[in-house]
This record gives structure tokens, C-alpha cells and sequence, in this order.
């Protein structure tokens, strides 16, 4: 029978080992969280190959982070995997406005989708924020559109939708728009854990960064 890691500190630690190993693009070492958190995510080695990560994602996302930045996200799927408590105490909370009062209903008579009509209804909350997209490429458009703004414009955008209809487009505008730093996975993949994962590994290294 095969010999299985049973601690899972040990668990972890080796299989950034083999993360990191096994990368193959000349990423910066302040990215390194990142793309190891989205491979050991999706158990996906090839999944590097689709990161695409701005010039200045990682300094305005965690330089938002130490100022008390909350997360916007599209679902709460992404919600429920981001680290709340840890957010907290750099001074920031969670927030979606998904299921917030007469969204659906503004939602039916816009004729769009509900995750885009809650970032219409709510675009004083991105100024500042960052914003976590995992499930909705609507969402991201509309948050595209937004951040032309000064006003509503987000420190950083996670924008990681999945799926077949829009996805990759959406994702495609986002990483065109080069004045705005973000965070993507070009290509169909995605989805919310990649997203809440992202936003976890810039929490963590914001609070290793308060600590040193």
C-alpha cells in the first residue's frame, strides 16, 4: 500500500514543492502565492500557462488590503471561500449584493443578469475595492465599464469567470484594458475558487507583511 502524507502542514508544504518545481514561466516573487494557490486549487499544472497577472496586480492589491479595502465579489460562492476573519483584521470585510433588496426585480426590467444588475445598483462600493469575479461574465463587463470612472473604479479586479458564453471574452477585455490592474485566467477555465483563492493568497501576504 502507498505511503500517504497524513499531517497537513507536511501535506501543504509538499505540494508547493512540486508546484514550484514544476512551474515553467519567469514569474516575480511576489506572484508566486498566487500562481501556486490558483495550480494547488485546480490541481491543474497546466492551468500556468493561462495566468496572466498585471504589472501591478499584487503591490495595489495589497497595498488596498493594508488600507482596509473591503471585496466585492459577483456570487456568493466566491464569498464563502474568501478568509473573512483574516480580512477583518487587516480592516476590510466581504460583500455581495447578488441577493441585496429589488435586485431581481431591477434585474427583469433592465433584461440583464442579475449578477451585472447588482453592480449597476451598487457602484459607489468598487471605488477603492477589490473585486472578485468567479461565476458571472456579465458581471465583469459591467465592472469593466464601471472602473472607466475614477469614481467607481476598483484597486484591482479578480476576474475569473468560467464557462462557454462570454467567459473568454469577458476576460479577454479585462486583460486589454491595461491601465487597470488585474488579476486573470485567460481561456474558458475558471470559476469561484479560483477567484476566493486569489483573494486568500493576497490577505495572507498582506498580513505576513504586517507582521515583518
Amino acid at each position: 500500500m502507498t505511503d500517504f502524507i497524513l499531517n497537513p502542514g507536511h501535506i501543504e508544504t509538499e505540494s508547493m514543492r512540486i508546484i514550484r518545481a514544476g512551474l515553467t514561466r519567469p514569474w516575480l516573487v511576489d506572484e508566486f502565492p498566487v500562481v501556486e494557490r490558483l495550480i494547488h486549487t485546480s490541481g491543474d499544472p497546466s492551468l500556468e500557462q493561462a495566468i496572466a497577472i498585471h504589472p501591478q496586480a499584487i503591490a495595489c492589491g495589497l497595498k488596498a488590503l493594508m488600507e482596509g479595502a473591503n471585496v466585492i465579489t459577483d456570487v456568493e460562492m466566491v464569498r464563502a471561500g474568501i478568509a473573512k476573519e483574516k480580512l477583518k483584521s487587516l480592516g476590510g470585510t466581504v460583500q455581495s449584493f447578488l441577493n441585496a433588496p429589488g435586485v431581481p426585480e431591477q434585474a427583469k426590467e433592465w433584461g440583464i443578469t442579475r449578477s451585472m444588475t447588482a453592480f449597476r445598483m451598487h457602484p459607489e462600493s468598487l471605488r477603492g475595492s477589490i473585486v472578485a469575479i468567479g461565476n458571472a461574465p456579465t458581471a465583469l463587463l459591467e465592472v469593466l465599464r464601471l472602473a472607466e470612472n475614477p469614481e467607481t473604479c476598483p484597486a484591482l479586479v479578480i476576474g475569473i469567470p468560467v464557462g462557454f458564453v462570454g467567459a473568454k471574452e469577458s476576460k479577454d477585455l479585462l486583460w486589454a484594458r491595461q491601465s487597470l490592474p488585474s488579476i486573470t485566467v485567460l481561456g474558458t477555465r475558471g470559476g469561484s475558487p479560483l477567484a476566493a483563492t486569489v483573494v486568500n493568497a493576497l490577505i495572507y501576504t498582506a498580513l505576513k507583511q504586517l507582521v515583518l
